[in-house]
């Protein structure tokens, strides 16, 4: 009950700043309207602790209690050995011998069981963990209200950002930022996708900020905060989002001058980055990492059988085995939820979700404006993003129940692409057919 309680007071603080912060007044919702998502987005954090806490019971294979679990184990460093804890926290000076032994091999996490090289983004979880943990007492609720808010944050900036480029159409855009089943449940518990929220959406928001005027200092700090925080989580969705951006920013400089070939350009020359990368570095042979972790996941799935793998072939090597299996890797990231219907509520959830990802492009065609109107800019933007993310996960994870939850980054921008092409004055004159 002392806990509940912890937790309601926190949400309760998180509401009052809801209210009171000028960030959080935007136009077309309202301080009621975006108090409701965060509660929402509370109580879909709660419903995935319950199903991680009554149906799946390993505790030791839920996200959700991983970093948690371990952030205890740095927090307790905190009381006797304060400079422990700080190192730690800070990841500067935490190579002593005494940190293995006192710390990390008490937890599950630290170390990976397959060690590709790359940046292990659990230790920042489990940093984050440790941090919560001097207001949560313990109490894993208040980490989920802590989680909610942030992705909170993170939405809002980027309904911030992207509200100018569809007027009219408040109401569709914080639909299609918000309410996605799988933003709503992976996007509020505290996990790596809920911070990647709020990383992305501070940064994305001070860019496109960038883009049209100096920023002031303050708008510097978010946009590195934003930047460094998925540097620290899942840096390889900046890096799909990399030549896009590059791309947008090359049309925004030249007044939206011949679009697809910049796009193209951009896309091409990082395409070539990462042929020559191997000849520079061995460490930086990207496909060599693909395919890593297609064989992790594998190994994975030997382990434990989920119901939802899609059977797969290991990837040939090189960058021949990328190329062979692009449509495969498309099919999987867009198609084969369809497969997971009969697996029980989330397998029918995640069907139904992907037929709304499907059923909006021929709405958004319907109601589209003309071709002249649209900012091809920022819709090629989108759209490369998503492709590409959407590859990257198709190449690697073979199983619908993670490749869901992997996806969930590029769902908002599949919202924009498809609210970009939209007319308000035809959905009002829509909406106005269908009022009795």
């Amino acid at each position: 009950m002392a806990g509940t309680l912890l937790a309601c007071g926190y949400a309760a603080l998180f509401l009052l700043l809801i209210r009171k912060l000028r960030f959080f007044q935007v136009p077309g919702l309202g301080n009621r309207a975006i108090g409701g998502l965060f509660l929402l987005k509370v109580a879909a954090g709660t419903a995935l602790w319950a199903v991680y806490t009554y149906h799946y019971t390993d505790r030791s294979t839920a996200d959700i209690f991983k970093f948690f679990d371990d952030g205890n184990v740095m927090f307790s460093a905190l009381p006797d050995y304060p400079m422990d804890y700080l190192r730690m926290v800070t990841g500067i000076g935490n190579d002593a011998p005494r940190f293995d032994e006192r710390y990390y091999s008490a937890m599950n996490n630290w170390y990976r069981r397959w060690d590709t090289g790359y940046y292990n983004d659990a230790h920042t979880m489990i940093r984050y963990s440790a941090l919560v943990r001097i207001f949560s007492f313990g109490v894993y609720h208040v980490h989920t209200v802590f989680t909610a808010f942030l992705s909170l944050v993170g939405l809002v900036a980027l309904y911030k950002t992207f509200i100018g480029f569809v007027p009219g159409l408040g109401r569709a855009l914080a639909c299609g930022l918000f309410l996605w089943p799988s933003v709503l449940f992976w996007g509020s518990a505290p996990i790596k996708e809920a911070l990647l929220f709020f990383g992305l959406g501070l940064f994305l928001w001070q860019l496109f900020r960038r883009m049209d005027a100096p920023l002031p200092w303050h708008g510097w700090a978010l946009l590195v905060l934003g930047l460094l925080v998925q540097l620290g989580l899942k840096s390889y969705v900046l890096a799909c989002m990399v030549p896009g951006l590059a791309a947008l920013w090359w049309c925004r400089r030249t007044n939206n001058r011949n679009p697809w070939l910049k796009y193209l350009a951009a896309h091409a020359a990082a395409a070539a980055l990462v042929i020559a990368a191997p000849l520079l570095a061995p460490g930086l042979d990207v496909a060599a990492m693909v395919q890593q972790k297609q064989r992790d996941m594998l190994g994975v799935v030997a382990a434990t059988h989920p119901g939802s793998f899609v059977p797969v072939d290991p990837m040939a090597p090189g960058l021949g085995g990328l190329i062979a299996e692009l449509p495969h890797a498309l099919y999987l990231t867009f198609l084969s939820p369809f497969n997971t219907w009969h697996l029980g509520a989330w397998g029918l959830l995640a069907s139904l979700e992907n037929l709304l990802l499907l059923a909006i492009i021929p709405l958004g065609a319907a109601l589209a404006k003309p071709w002249r109107q649209v900012d091809m800019p920022l819709l090629l933007f989108c759209l490369a993003f998503c492709l590409l993310l959407g590859l990257l996960i198709g190449w690697t994870t073979p199983v619908v129940g993670a490749l869901m939850r992997y996806r969930v980054p590029l769902l908002p921008f599949w919202s924009l692409a498809c609210l970009l092409l939209i007319d308000p004055a035809r959905t009002a004159r829509c909406t106005k057919l269908l009022k009795p």
